[in-house]
């Protein structure tokens, strides 16, 4: 489930440069990007993209103190302590080991099922774990303790799900809306605090 192909379809590099050059290509050309750097069966690239981001976002809300609207709204774990750079450094290690690429993988799962429906061309289960990890991009901005910037990095994340499965999976612009419905409220609205940020603008 994460091979990780020496030459991937497309060229794509590897390495911190080419995480850097991946997300400076999604955020401005996300339909070239999504056709070319994105392989079937190569998931490991796109799940370590996807983990940082949610690393970036984690971090930056740590330092701020707002983990209640990263979804982190429920008692810690009594093996975590309550406060100091232990806690932080457990938090990361939880996000990045775990809930990241575990929601990454179920929001995946929950597109496939959208798209048996409404894709009948579509890519494979790999090709969709990469487009929601990709996706994530803008989120890195979340970490700004700004609401109105979150909510904004959230709808961009799904514009870019959505492009990327029209790219990938061969259909319209509604089917892939509709079948990354679930997905994106999941991963942006839950995972990212679209939701919790779209509500304090209220």
């Amino acid at each position: 489930m994460t091979t990780w192909v020496a030459e991937p379809e497309g060229g794509r590099a590897r390495g911190p440069r080419g995480l850097a050059r991946a997300w400076v290509e999604i955020i401005v050309r996300p339909r070239r990007f999504f056709q070319n750097g994105v392989a079937p069966a190569d998931q490991a690239p796109g799940l370590v993209f996807g983990v940082l981001v949610a690393l970036v976002a984690a971090g930056g809300r740590l330092v701020t103190g707002d983990l209640p609207q990263f979804g982190i709204d429920t008692p810690l774990p009594t093996f975590i302590p309550e406060s100091g750079p232990l806690q932080a450094v457990l938090l990361l290690l939880v996000v990045g080991l775990f809930l990241a690429p575990a929601t990454f993988h179920l929001a995946a799962a929950l597109a496939t099922l959208g798209l048996s429906l409404l894709a009948p061309a579509r890519g494979g289960v790999s090709e969709t774990v990469q487009l929601v990890a990709y996706a994530t991009a803008p989120c890195v901005f979340t970490a700004v303790p700004w609401a109105p910037l979150r909510v904004l990095c959230c709808l961009y994340g799904v514009g870019l799900l959505v492009v990327g499965t029209m790219v990938r999976h061969d259909c319209s612009g509604p089917r892939a809306a509709l079948a990354m419905l679930l997905p994106s409220l999941l991963v942006f609205g839950y995972g990212f605090g679209g939701f919790a940020a779209a509500a304090s603008l209220w």
